[in-house]
């Protein structure tokens, strides 16, 4: 049996439950439409149109909150690399490709409404935005190591989804902005959707408990948030980690366990030799990343006790 036949076996067997529970995302999910959650209000011609460009001090919103406002933005704009590789993954057609294609049209509603937002309010330089996504959707998102890409890509998208609804409701909150808080918890609301229903498909689990355990633990062991292509992505992500937008403590604790926890990987009977061995490397690697979150914690609070005294000796 081939590696793309072995791919293709999975899916079709997963068919049934993919159906089930895209039916139940469709159910569950709620209607709603990006210019509702614009203050056109607030809007104003740029020079071309005979008004006034840009200008830092016309934005309302902090720095923590542009940075994160942008990198939440380039990782939706970047839909068309997404849905090719998880497309080639989950085939086109029956169920997969429609969930695949559902999917794709919920994330671009997000950046739609995103854009709008920043570019009517004058919160980021509009100039600047374009620049990074002409750069972003140029360069494309990472390739996948070769081998096996169905139950990879089940995992991968499972952890992205709820990693990207804490990034943007975190965000919501650093906005301090109410309009802007409340599009982006709508937005994390689809996410959630999205993961459930990608964390559902864990029956593949039973169907190759093996090959899922492998593939459980190369995603997780090698995760990368989406936008990492994106320009300056690792220091834009330092400073949102500094600030608790996303760090790795919530990556272990609020996205990773919360996922793992359903998929019962380290209550399973059923893993050869093999299987063990590499949910005990995956087990190590959990426990160590327990370790640095927490040494991450004690510099950043350290740092933050630095930063209060240093203003107290100043006033």
């Amino acid at each position: 049996m081939t590696t793309a036949l072995a791919d293709l076996d999975i899916s079709r067997e997963l068919e049934p439950v993919a159906e089930r529970h895209l039916d139940e995302h469709l159910r569950k999910a709620k209607a709603w439409h990006p210019h509702d959650n614009v203050p056109w209000d607030d809007g104003r011609n740029f020079a071309v149109m005979g008004g006034i460009d840009w200008e830092p001090e016309q934005s309302r919103l902090s720095e923590v909150a542009r940075t994160a406002m942008v990198t939440n933005l380039l990782t939706e704009d970047n839909q068309p690399s997404y849905h090719r590789e998880i497309s080639e993954s989950f085939a086109q057609d029956g169920v997969r490709g429609t969930s695949v294609g559902r999917w794709t049209a919920e994330e671009n509603r997000h950046a739609i409404v995103m854009r709008d937002y920043l570019v009517c309010t004058r919160a980021v330089d509009p100039v600047a935005l374009e620049q990074a996504r002409m750069a972003h959707m140029t360069t494309g998102v990472a390739k996948p190591e070769k081998g096996p890409q169905f139950l990879r890509s089940v995992a991968y998208v499972a952890l992205q989804e709820l990693a990207t609804r804490i990034s943007h409701r975190n965000t919501g909150a650093a906005c301090n902005e109410p309009v802007a808080e409340r599009m982006l918890q709508r937005i994390a609301a689809d996410e959630n959707l999205h993961m459930i229903f990608y964390r559902n498909l864990s029956a593949a689990l039973d169907l190759a408990p093996d090959e899922a355990m492998h593939a459980v633990t190369d995603i997780v062991t090698r995760f990368r948030m989406p936008g990492l292509t994106q320009p300056n992505f690792r220091r834009n992500a330092v400073v949102l980690a500094k600030n608790g937008s996303y760090d790795l403590r919530q990556h272990l604790d609020v996205v990773l366990r919360p996922v793992l926890r359903p998929w019962n990987v380290f209550e399973r009977t059923d893993l050869s030799d093999e299987g063990e061995r590499v949910r005990d490397e995956f087990g190590a690697y959990l426990d160590e990343l327990a370790i640095k979150a927490t040494c991450f914690e004690e510099q950043r609070d350290r740092a933050a006790a630095r930063q209060a005294n240093r203003a107290a000796v100043v006033l």
